[in-house]
């Protein structure tokens, strides 16, 4: 199983807990309707309508809720391509049908009627969406008099990359902790969320979300820890108390990266100079060799800090990194730890270059 089915396994266990969809609701889905909501009828619905070829994606990801005397359907889309699906809102037109239908058949109405449905499309991708959020902008421009037949099916998308988190430092539900962890991975930053994490999931009922999210974080981890590493993170019992071990352990990734890329580069840029200062002159050689080590000790520095950030660095990213001056490599590696993304770090149109 790969790294990314792992986190997209991890994702749909932690959305399997209502705290979670509860925390996701309530901070990242408006409206009103919301305030009338009764959180403690939560409960998720087993999307047995769909065809055998979708049941594995879909059937964990539909909820209902009372609001007021009335059910609200919630159909929760986990959405882990690398770009936006251009197609979503026809996907998700059919989907919200199909559960339609599935109501129909069940008798699941209110007055005779539908219950509201309301559709959410969750995105964790580096890219930004921008993937029509109507199904009335996937269809070509009316033609005169079929305006009225033109169909129109919204979703609610969460942009994860691209959301505005709380301005206050503290971290407060567990949805905002995910979106946290996804962006942080500075000692600080990621032992302020597991701190959060842990006087969140304290409580012995919370224990079920705790192993979940213990799981994930350590899933997390792994995928973005250097190989040598990841017996230190095995090495960790309890993930969410040893937040203080984790911090130094992450900090010790950083400088251990810095410190060989440096090494790297001024050994292997050392050894040209020497070589060319044979031929060219050895004072030259000397401080040319000097030059490219410094150069190309930053260059791995960074190239390092990168897959720490952001996982496996792409070629192009590589490629920017390469063609980069010293003073762009230095202003790059303060601005790794706010980027939300390498797209966001090097351009938004970067990766097309």
């Amino acid at each position: 199983m790969t790294n990314n089915t792992h986190h997209d396994t991890g994702y749909k266990q932690l959305f399997s807990h209502p705290e979670m969809v509860r925390d996701l609701l309530t901070d990242y889905v408006p409206g009103p309707w919301l305030e009338l909501a009764d959180f403690a009828s939560l409960e998720r619905v087993n999307a047995s309508y769909v065809s055998e070829s979708e049941r594995q994606r879909h059937d964990d990801m539909v909820w209902r809720l009372k609001v007021g005397k009335r059910w609200v359907w919630v159909y929760l889309m986990l959405e882990f391509q690398s770009e936006s699906d251009p197609w979503m809102a026809l996907r998700m037109m059919v989907y919200v049908g199909l559960l339609a239908q599935h109501l129909v058949k069940e008798g699941e109405l209110q007055d005779g009627l539908l219950p509201q449905i309301m559709p959410i499309v969750l995105y964790n991708g580096a890219p930004q969406w921008r993937g029509a959020t109507n199904v009335a902008d996937c269809f070509a421009p009316s033609l005169p008099g079929l305006q009225a037949y033109r169909p129109s099916q919204l979703y609610h998308l969460i942009d994860e990359a691209r959301l505005k988190l709380h301005p206050l430092a503290e971290v407060r539900n567990l949805a905002e902790a995910l979106f946290r962890l996804e962006r942080s991975r500075t000692p600080p930053d990621m032992r302020e969320v597991l701190q959060a994490l842990h006087i969140l999931l304290k409580e012995p009922e919370m224990g079920p979300m705790r192993r979940t999210v213990t799981l994930w974080v350590r899933a997390l981890l792994r995928r973005k820890a250097p190989a040598a590493n990841m017996a230190e993170i095995d090495a960790i019992n309890d993930i969410l108390e040893a937040d203080t071990m984790l911090a130094e352990t992450i900090g010790n990734w950083f400088d251990e990266a810095t410190r060989k890329g440096v090494t790297q580069g001024l050994s292997q840029g050392l050894s040209q100079g020497l070589s060319q200062g044979l031929s060219q002159g050895l004072s030259q050689g000397l401080s040319q060799g000097l030059n490219q080590g410094r150069q190309q000790g930053l260059v791995k520095a960074v190239g390092l800090q990168l897959q720490l950030r952001f996982g496996p660095v792409p070629e192009w990213a590589q490629s920017r990194l390469d063609a980069a001056d010293e003073a762009q490599l230095l202003a790059w590696t303060g601005a790794i730890l706010s980027a939300t993304s390498l797209s966001d770090l090097f351009g938004d149109n970067a990766a097309a270059h």
